[in-house]
């Protein structure tokens, strides 16, 4: 499990002692920086429109499970995107999915960014013998072939419900951003603000809370991102092998029963192609935020004069 260039980049750009620090940059400029990356507003755009279709366009997907007699009916007025083999709508079951698909992938992420955030920074400002111990701890994790790992803890699983689903993959994810992130605190307890903070009599964890935490944090934004988008992928991968939940409806169970379902001789293009597109789009508004980021946060990838992207 490679260690994600965007990851590597925003980390490699913080440690260069004549970047500009982030963090102490002006409000109004990181504002309109912010405002001015096509790429990061194309990404929240897109991710934002998802987003809502998970959250309000779901209360519209009810009987999205009903087995119905109008079976296979390409997209029509009443069908908007045709129905299934059972005489499901497709349009209300995409809606249901994307309420599953974006759950797994938020957990995942989250808890993949909690453990690498902990493990890193402790592991990088303690160092010595603990940090020698998490090492070792992520370097095991990190040569583990991800996938194979997944679909065996999950095939060994019994429930397999989307929350286990979601800490399966925020296990096996984890690793990588703990390595960029030890790194960069490797650099960041050097600092002076550091050194000035422990002569003080600072106790360690605050000095981890407050002086080294706040300057991860653009790192850690790109981290989760990273995290989400291989979340949801994995999902619909482990859903596509008929791995994953079933019961509950994501993009990857809609792929799993198309598939099941023929969808591909019968011609019935409207049952698979929706939730794969969904899936490339919110993979693809997942990634310009990412490298949106990583070109704000980044002085190195800036494209034009003044920061802009």
């Amino acid at each position: 499990m490679a260690v994600p260039a965007s990851a590597s980049s925003s980390a490699s750009a913080a440690v260069q002692p004549d970047a500009p620090d982030a963090a102490h940059e002006p409000a109004r400029a990181r504002r309109w920086r912010l405002s001015r990356s096509r790429k990061l507003t194309a990404g929240l755009l897109i991710v934002g429109f998802f987003a809502l279709l998970a959250t309000v366009g779901a209360a519209f997907a009810s009987g999205a499970t009903t087995i119905g007699d109008d079976v296979l009916l390409a997209p029509s007025a009443g069908h908007w995107l045709g129905t299934t083999d059972t005489g499901q709508d497709v349009f209300k079951l995409l809606l249901l999915g994307s309420r599953g698909s974006l759950l797994i992938g938020v957990v995942a992420a989250s808890a993949a960014v909690a453990v690498s955030t902990v493990i890193g920074v402790v592991g990088g400002y303690l160092g010595g013998a603990a940090d020698e111990f998490l090492s070792l701890l992520t370097n095991v994790v990190l040569v583990l072939p991800g996938l194979p790992l997944v679909i065996m803890i999950t095939d060994y699983v019994g429930n397999r419900s989307l929350l286990v689903i979601a800490l399966v993959i925020a296990f096996t994810t984890w690793a990588a951003p703990a390595r960029v992130l030890r790194s960069q605190v490797l650099s960041l307890r050097s600092r002076d603000y550091v050194a000035a903070a422990k002569v003080s009599g600072e106790r360690t964890w605050r000095i981890m809370a407050f002086e080294i935490l706040p300057n991860l944090i653009p790192i850690i934004a790109s981290q989760f991102v990273f995290g989400l988008v291989l979340a949801i992928l994995t999902d619909a991968g482990l859903a596509f092998l008929g791995l994953g939940n079933l019961d509950g409806r994501t993009w990857g169970s809609m792929l799993y029963f198309a598939q099941n379902g023929q969808a591909l001789q019968l011609g019935a293009w409207w049952w698979f192609v929706p939730p794969g597109a969904c899936i490339a789009l919110v993979g693809t508004g997942l990634s310009l935020i990412n490298f949106g980021l990583d070109e704000l946060l980044n002085p190195r990838l800036r494209t034009w004069k003044g920061a802009r992207s």
